[in-house]
């Protein structure tokens, strides 16, 4: 039986509510499902509830924003099982504040370009922790100033130098590698090859900082499966497969159960969970 370990709820910046992702990994045939939403774990408990419904196996997670900051660049751990997930509430509450001003920054300098209100911006981040640019995109698609969330519109305004690009803050990647295992959780790479993170893999593969790699996505090219399969030879590190699914905020079509985790993988994760727990 394999499953799904990296999708994105309403509670950040997808498209699906929890309840739906739990139904519709269900009716796909997933045996279990890992939200991993923003820097929040806003939607765990009830993922789990509905999970016990209708029988799928839920991994409590988050998908945590970082920066390399030796090679200046974003990376992203996606957390697993944290035991004490209180601590990672301060660092998550920095991100997601930092987020939210810079979105808020964002509406003010989209409302110079176009004649649209705050509220009407506002409305689409309604229910998440954030805004995202993929809200802000969906306002100006039901304007009619655009068809599509990323494309020509997107880069222009959001991209570095944009119109209405605002930097955010991030901790620095083994400090949330670090915040995780202190949490009690498990940190995971996710997709190296989107923010090229095989350098920096490799560095926490060799500093033993991680449990494991995502090394089934949809991005990920033939170049990128043969990088991996060399950083990872040897190594007994968890490899989890995820979609990375948005819904509608996706940037390709790719269906909830694209991108799969095998059985033995969480098998796996467990396995590493315990021994965590034996060690503490």
């Amino acid at each position: 039986m394999t499953g799904e370990l990296h999708c994105h709820s309403r509670f950040s910046d997808g498209t699906m509510s929890v309840d739906d992702l739990v139904f519709y990994a269900k009716k796909i045939g997933l045996g279990f499902l890992s939200i991993t939403d923003h820097d929040t774990l806003a939607g765990v408990t009830r993922a789990a509830v509905v999970g016990r419904r209708y029988g799928v196996e839920v991994i409590a997670g988050c998908e945590i924003s970082c920066y390399d900051t030796r090679r200046s660049r974003q990376a992203h751990i996606l957390c697993y099982l944290p035991e004490k997930p209180d601590r990672l509430q301060g660092m998550l509450g920095r991100i997601l504040e930092s987020r939210q001003k810079a979105g808020l920054e964002m509406v003010e300098r989209l409302r110079r370009i176009y004649p649209i209100t705050n509220d009407y911006f506002l409305r689409y981040s309604a229910g998440s922790q954030a805004i995202y640019k993929v809200h802000l995109m969906h306002a100006l698609m039901d304007q009619g100033y655009t068809d599509r969330i990323y494309g020509e519109l997107y880069h222009e305004l959001f991209d570095k130098g944009g119109r209405c690009y605002i930097p955010l803050e991030y901790p620095d990647v083994r400090d949330a590698v670090d915040l995780i295992h202190s949490a009690g959780g498990l940190a995971v790479l996710a997709h190296p090859g989107t923010y090229d993170s095989y350098e920096l893999l490799a560095e926490l593969l060799a500093e033993g900082r991680l449990d494991g790699v995502e090394a089934n996505y949809p991005s990920a090219t033939q170049q990128d499966r043969e990088i991996l399969e060399q950083l990872l030879e040897g190594s007994s590190v968890i490899r989890t497969g995820g979609t990375d699914f948005h819904g509608f905020y996706s940037r390709m079509p790719r269906p909830l159960g694209t991108c799969v985790t095998e059985r033995d993988q969480l098998e796996k994760l467990y396995a590493c969970k315990e021994n965590t727990k034996a060690k503490a």
